[in-house]
Order: structure tokens, then C-alpha cells, then sequence
């Protein structure tokens, strides 16, 4: 700190006997409103113009400045033609300790617009004399000039081989344990964004290591969001540590910080539950005002995490209702989704969304329409006004979706099989041979889901649509996919199994993991719903889902009979020769699990009120088992009392029909 003092003092009395004038008096006037200068002044250049809050962190620092800020300074800072700057470089103007850096930084913020001209720039002679000198002046440059210099050399596009970029990526390393956590973030983010060149990717890997070694630095919570919006993707051992930092600075988050978080986590797809859980309680416990933006990116936020918390789900539809009037269709749209995503259905704020879309007919885009039918799909949420709700959608998609992304086609088709209001023309559509032909055999994961949709539209026309002529998909086209088997079991599953095999006493009396034609496969398990985790986004359309874990034929006194010894015309490879005896009557057995229902409800999703809706229609007694009543049985005796006391239900209500 004296030494610090003492260079500080030789500066001021050096700048001082230059510049004062004969008269002792006033120099000593002139000496003290120069040091008070210095002591106030920021040795910043002007606002950056790269984006990113990184930028303002390291821009607004005040740092000490060791010379006098003179005229050249102010020069620099209000140039607005590259040509200004350069001219300084001639005359009577010298350019000292981090003019150059502060040249080069100015000139990076003027031509950020103009890419055209920085090939022109970098050959001027003077651009050359400038470099130069900045190799000269590089170790008297200071910390927070050195990591913007940095970002703007890799943003003037200086070639890899410029001895001059290379001279500052050497200081940065050899600098690196003085610098501040907030320059080897701002750093890192530069080296990331700006260069993909193989030395500036070495730099970036030392920096990370740095940030990972230093995290307990991070002091104050605006600097640790930054920090994690803009580097934390880089690095999974760096995210790590900064989301447990966030967990002992969460408390000091205002609004902005928390949603800034979840975006980040949201982005990342990175579903940390102890930070989400430490978020969703102080947006409960803390009286946070939230402005319509922050409403709809903590939704977002949210519903792409798959993470329930039903007070957060309840503020976030209650302060959104309040705020539909200024909702535009496209966070109409946006929000519709998000809810979806979370498999929260708040009643009155769908029938706003529903009259939103009834209000705004005439200017609502059909890409906008598409995400409310979808989500309102996903929920089976049925709108009071439905006959003018789906007369619009009608009118919008008759003109429009041939125009459409096929995939995109296929789910709006879908969407409406789900909701029982789709038409004879929107299903040929799909349907047809030269639309069907490019998903199949395909052996993308995207194309592959899209398909097992056709196949549900295709089952929702045989067996929903009686007056349905055609086309329909090929028969080879409903044969499963290897692939749609082998699925891991999940616990409900097993269990059920294992009591029913108890029930029938003999392996050929039922059928399990069996394909059907209409897309579902009876008994088949799925990875995410074992593990009850939401998919990522472009995972969660339609793989073939488990249905049921098993068929039984039983006969007209209730005795099971061998069900591969009888016809099925329901089976995509069908099997047996003989006809059912009279009276036959075929069960399913339905299992249920916790992700096929809406959040904190017992009413199904969309797409499996549509698989139960098939299996009716297809001439099933339907024998639901969802988890809820599952759970509540302890011994193997209740369990398959439970399951007889369910089939004579079932067949009683059919008889009483």
C-alpha cells in the first residue's frame, strides 16, 4: 500500500511541475484539483459494446489509475470515426501506458457494426503502429483494460499468427492469479464467443480451471448469476460449484436474479432439485412483485424442468390471470405451453387463453394457434365454448396446414384426434401415401415419434371415424419396432404382473407385452415414466407406450381361456385361428402410473385418455389400475382381491349396458 502511495505521489508532483504555471499560488490550486481528480476518476473506458452483463460488471469497476487522465483520454472516449483515432497516433498527442489498449478497445466499438471495414482496418499502416505500440506498453496495462483489450482483439478478427494477440494471450496467463474472479469470467466468455482458434481454446481451458479452483471468491449474488448465465455452461465441475454457491446466496436474490437462474438452469436442461426447491420458497415466502416478463420466464423455466411446486404453479396462474388483457397471442401461446410442459391445468386461466384466441380470431398467426391446440391437447382440456373454439381452428388449418412443417402437420392431427374433433379431410391429409411415405422406415428419433402419432391418427380413424374411407397406413406399416419391447419395467409394473400370473395359474391363459395395430403395446415399459423424470423437449413426443401389462379372454362364466389360441384381430402380427366361443369377452388391464396424470389431479393426460378411448373402441373391458389405489395395498392377497374385485366390475358394467 506505501509503495502504491509513493508511485502515486511521484505521478501527481512529476504532472504538476509540467503543467503549473509561474505563479506558486496557483499551481498549488492546480496540484489539488488534479489529485482530487485522480482520486475520483474511473480509469474505464467507455461502455463496451459487446453484450452480456459480464461487460457492466467489469466496465463499472472503479479501478486505480497510476497517470493523470489527460486530453488524450477524453479524445479516445468521444471519437466516433475509426479515422479520429488513428490520427492521434501523429502530431503532438503521445500516447502512454494504456492509450493503445484504450485506442484498440474504441476502435472495436466503433466498427462492432461495420464488419466490412475491419479487413481494411487491419491493414493500415497506422492500425500496424498501433499494435506495435500496445506490445511495447502490454505489462503497464491494467487488470481490467487487459480482459476487454483481450475480447476486442478476438472481435477485430486479428488473424491467429499477429505476434501482438499472441503477446496479450501470453500476459493474460501470466497474470492470472491476480486477476479478478470477474476478468477471468469476462475472459472466459470472450475466448468462448469470439474465437474458436485452437491457442484461444487452450487459454479458455486455463481459465476455467482458474474459475473452478476460485468460486468461493464470488461475494455478492448479482456477480454469481452473471457469472452463471454466461460462463457456467462451459464447464459441468465449474456449474456445479456455482449452483452451490447459489444455494447459500439465494437469500440475498431479488426477482430478477431467481428468474435469471432458472433461465439459466432451463437452458442447460440442468434439473438441480435442493436450487429449485431453495428458489421456489422464497418466491412463496417473499412478497416479490413480478412483472409480466418474469411471470412468463419462470413458467417457462419451470415447465421445460419438469419441476412441481404447487404454490409456485398457483401464483404464477394467478398473477398471469390478472394480467391477460396485456398478454400478446404470442405469450399466450408461450405460457399455454410452459403450463402444459408442466402438466398443470388451472381451469379459468385456460378459458382465458381459450376467449383470448376467440377475441383476437382475425389477427391470430396459426403458428401461435398451433401451441395453445397442442398444450390444450397435452392437458385434455376441453373449453366451455368448444364449438366456436374448434370452428375457428377448423377455418385457420384448412387453408393453412398444407403448408405447414409435415411434422408439425402430424401433431395438429393428432392434437385433434385427442379432443375428438378431428375431420374426415385433415385425417386423409396425414394419411395419404406420398405424406406417410417419409417417416417411414425412418431412423431418426424426430421422425420415429412423429410416425407412432400417424399411428394413432390411423387407429382414431378405424375405430372413431365409422364413415372414414381413406387412405389408411399400409399393414406393414403397423408391424413394432424391435426397439418397442425392450423397455425397462417399472416397479407398478412388475408388481401387477406377478399377481396376475398368480391370478391365471397358467402362462397361455393371458398375453403380456403384446403390439397392437393401433400404435400402443400392452405391457410394454418406458425409461422416463420408471423414473418418473421429465424428457427434454425434443424428447417428450410419442415413443410406443406402456398401456396395459396384460389381455384376458375370459368366457361366459368368467373361466379364463388361452388367449393366443383365438383370433385378435387388435394385434399388428395376429395370431391363433380359432373365433372367440359366444359370450367371450377380452379384458385389458390399464396401468397407470404417476406421470399419466395431470400434476396433483386423477384425470389422465391427453394422449392417454386417447389410448383408453382405443382399447374401447377396439371391444376391451377396460380394468383400471392407476397408482394411487396400487400403493394402498400391502399383502399379495389384497392386491389380487383388488384386481377380481375389478373384473367383475368391469363385466357387470358391461352386461348392465
Amino acid at each position: 500500500m506505501a509503495a502504491h502511495l509513493v508511485k502515486r505521489c511521484t505521478c501527481l508532483l512529476r504532472e504538476a511541475a509540467r503543467q503549473a504555471p509561474a505563479m506558486a499560488p496557483v499551481g498549488r490550486l492546480r496540484l489539488a484539483r488534479v489529485a482530487h481528480k485522480t482520486l475520483t476518476s474511473s480509469a474505464t473506458s467507455p461502455i463496451s459494446h459487446f453484450p452480456g452483463s459480464l461487460v457492466e460488471l467489469v466496465e463499472k469497476e472503479q479501478a486505480f489509475t497510476p497517470y493523470i487522465e489527460n486530453q488524450v483520454d477524453h479524445l479516445i472516449k468521444k471519437a466516433t470515426r475509426p479515422e479520429e483515432l488513428l490520427e492521434l497516433l501523429g502530431g503532438s498527442h503521445h500516447l502512454e501506458n494504456n492509450h493503445a489498449a484504450l485506442v484498440l478497445i474504441r476502435l472495436s466499438h466503433l466498427l462492432s457494426e461495420k464488419p466490412e471495414d475491419k479487413a481494411l482496418l487491419i491493414q493500415d499502416a497506422r492500425f500496424q503502429q498501433l499494435l506495435c505500440m500496445l506490445s511495447s506498453q502490454i505489462t503497464s496495462v491494467w487488470h481490467g483494460t487487459l480482459s476487454r483489450l483481450l475480447r476486442s482483439l478476438y472481435a477485430l478478427g486479428l488473424p491467429r499468427t499477429s505476434k501482438e494477440l499472441q503477446s496479450v494471450e501470453q500476459e493474460v496467463r501470466w497474470r492470472m492469479r491476480k486477476l479478478k474472479y470477474k476478468h477471468l469470467a469476462f475472459l472466459a466468455d470472450s475466448c468462448a464467443t469470439l474465437s474458436q482458434e485452437q491457442h484461444s481454446q487452450e487459454l479458455l481451458t486455463e481459465l476455467l480451471m482458474h474459475l473452478e479452483r476460485r468460486w468461493t471468491e464470488i461475494e455478492d449474488g448479482r456477480t454469481l448469476v452473471t457469472i452463471m448465465m454466461k460462463v457456467g455452461h462451459l464447464s459441468e465441475p465449474l456449474m456445479n460449484r456455482l449452483e452451490d454457491k447459489c444455494l447459500e446466496l439465494v437469500e440475498q436474490f431479488g426477482p430478477d436474479e431467481l428468474r435469471k437462474v432458472l433461465v439459466t438452469l432451463a437452458a442447460q436442461s440442468r434439473r438441480s432439485v435442493p436450487l429449485l426447491r431453495a428458489i421456489s420458497y422464497h418466491l412463496v415466502q417473499k412478497p416479490f412483485s413480478l412483472t409480466k416478463s418474469v411471470l412468463l420466464d419462470l413458467a417457462y423455466a419451470y415447465g421445460k424442468l419438469g419441476f412441481h411446486q404447487t404454490q409456485v404453479s398457483q401464483r404464477l396462474a394467478a398473477d398471469l390471470l390478472s394480467l391477460m388483457p396485456s398478454l400478446t397471442s404470442g405469450e399466450v401461446a408461450r405460457c399455454a405451453k410452459s403450463f402444459a410442459l408442466l402438466k398443470w391445468l388451472n381451469l379459468p386461466l385456460y378459458e382465458a387463453f381459450a376467449q383470448h384466441v376467440l377475441n383476437r380470431a382475425q389477427n391470430i398467426t396459426v403458428p401461435h394457434l398451433c401451441s395453445i391446440l397442442l398444450a390444450f391437447a397435452r392437458l385434455n382440456f376441453h373449453p366451455d365454448q368448444e364449438d366456436q373454439f374448434f370452428s375457428l381452428v377448423h377455418e385457420k388449418l384448412e387453408s393453412e396446414l398444407p403448408g405447414l412443417e409435415p411434422a408439425l402437420q402430424v401433431d395438429l392431427v393428432w392434437a385433434l384426434c385427442v379432443l375428438q374433433q378431428a375431420r374426415e379431410a385433415e385425417l386423409q391429409a396425414v394419411l395419404h401415401p406420398e405424406f406417410h411415405i417419409q417417416f417411414l422406415g425412418s431412423q431418426s428419433q424426430k421422425d420415429q415419434n412423429t410416425f407412432q402419432k400417424l399411428l394413432h391418427v390411423h387407429a382414431t380413424a378405424l375405430l372413431e371415424h365409422p364413415e372414414y374411407s381413406g387412405p389408411l397406413l399400409p399393414a406393414s406399416a403397423v408391424a413394432p419396432w424391435p426397439s418397442a419391447l425392450d423397455r425397462k419395467v417399472t416397479p407398478l409394473q412388475k408388481e401387477l404382473q406377478e399377481t396376475l400370473k398368480g391370478l391365471l395359474g397358467s402362462a397361455d391363459r393371458g398375453s403380456f407385452e403384446v403390439a397392437t395395430q393401433y400404435g400402443w403395446v400392452l405391457g410394454e415399459g418406458s425409461p422416463w415414466l420408471a423414473q418418473g423424470q421429465a424428457l427434454p423437449e425434443s424428447n417428450r413426443t410419442l415413443l410406443t407406450h406402456p398401456l396395459c401389462n396384460a389381455e384376458v379372454l375370459l368366457d361366459s362364466d368368467g373361466q379364463f381361456l388361452p388367449v393366443r389360441d383365438f383370433v385378435a384381430p387388435h394385434l399388428a402380427q395376429p395370431t391363433g385361428s380359432q373365433p372367440p366361443p359366444a359370450g367371450a369377452k377380452r379384458l385389458a388391464f390399464l396401468r397407470w402410473e404417476f406421470p399419466n396424470f395431470n400434476s396433483r389431479s386423477k384425470d389422465l393426460l391427453g394422449r392417454f385418455v386417447l389410448a383408453r378411448r382405443h382399447m374401447l373402441a377396439a371391444g376391451f373391458l377396460i380394468v383400471d389400475v392407476p397408482f394411487y389405489e396400487w400403493l394402498e395395498l400391502k399383502s399379495e392377497w389384497q392386491k389380487g382381491a383388488y384386481l377380481k374385485d375389478k373384473m367383475r366390475k368391469a363385466v357387470a358394467e358391461e352386461l348392465a349396458k
